[in-house]
């Protein structure tokens, strides 16, 4: 063999060598890097979406129930309130009615009272009593509310119609046990117990059940001013109907609240010109 023949076939051979290797390193696949890469997932745009609203302060219009604080009470039975997204909306206490503050708003019977002045005068007084309680345990609290899903949502006026619960009581159901309402007719689901209560204060003459327009045609001792004057036909006493002033402040003693308007002053003595 020559050596340029020796040459050549070493040549051959290095040649050969060389593309075995580079085949075994591109067979079997996609390259290490390729094998590794994981694709970079994003959450999806409804997801975030939905998270996010779930941490979305509620107003009146969405959800049952919520925590609020009280802005305003307009009398025994209605609240302005401020909902957790800041929202103000008008609350009317669910399923208990109590007495109107103006006057001319006041039915008797309503509440099973006879339609006399005396009666009207009573009520009105509780409605002011009422109103006052309400103020004193709402007023600037925060309070946790619910609508009924067996009631209307809204009244007629669109107020959002409520429990109330203050540290954990049933603000309703105070007002109908401690005589300041009654039952307002309606359909929810607390009705029967709402009755019952209500047939308890009533029964024990609780509150605004204590009225009796009879009560002042008692007859009373001689020290006392003598038998008082007859009710008039319209329920409503005057200073001009008694002979003495002891006549007069029995009947106000025997109802503080004044129905009949014999205290003229607010110091607690009645028809003050009699003698």
């Amino acid at each position: 063999m020559t050596v340029r023949t020796t040459l050549s076939v070493f040549v051959m051979v290095a040649l050969l060598l060389v593309a075995g290797c580079t085949g075994g390193s591109g067979s079997g696949g996609p390259s290490g890097a390729e094998a590794t890469s994981i694709p970079a997932v994003t959450p999806s745009s409804d997801a975030s979406e939905s998270a996010a609203s779930n941490h979305t302060p509620r107003g009146p219009q969405h959800g049952t129930e919520w925590e609020v604080t009280i802005t305003r009470v307009v009398d025994g039975d209605t609240v302005e309130a401020r909902f957790p997204n800041g929202e103000l909306d008008t609350l009317r206490l669910l399923g208990v009615d109590t007495p109107e503050t103006s006057l001319g708003r006041i039915t008797p019977g309503e509440y099973g009272f006879p339609d006399s002045a005396g009666a009207r005068d009573h009520l009105l007084a509780w409605g002011e009593r009422a109103t006052e309680f309400a103020r004193s345990e709402l007023a600037g609290e925060t309070v946790r509310v619910e609508v009924d899903p067996r009631a209307d949502r809204r009244g007629s006026f669109g107020r959002l119609l409520v429990y109330v619960s203050v540290d954990g009581a049933n603000f309703n159901e105070r007002l109908l046990s401690q005589g300041y309402a009654r039952l307002y007719e309606s359909s929810f689901s607390r009705r029967s117990e709402f009755a019952r209560i209500e047939a308890e204060a009533r029964a024990s003459r609780v509150g605004l059940w204590g009225f009796d327009g009879r009560a002042a045609t008692a007859t009373a001792s001689t020290d006392r001013g003598g038998e008082l004057p007859p009710l008039p036909s319209d329920g409503d006493y005057d200073c001009s109907d008694f002979e003495t002033q002891q006549q007069a402040q029995r009947v106000l003693d025997e109802d503080p609240s004044d129905p009949h308007r014999l205290d003229g002053d607010d110091d607690g003595v009645a028809c003050e010109s009699l003698p």
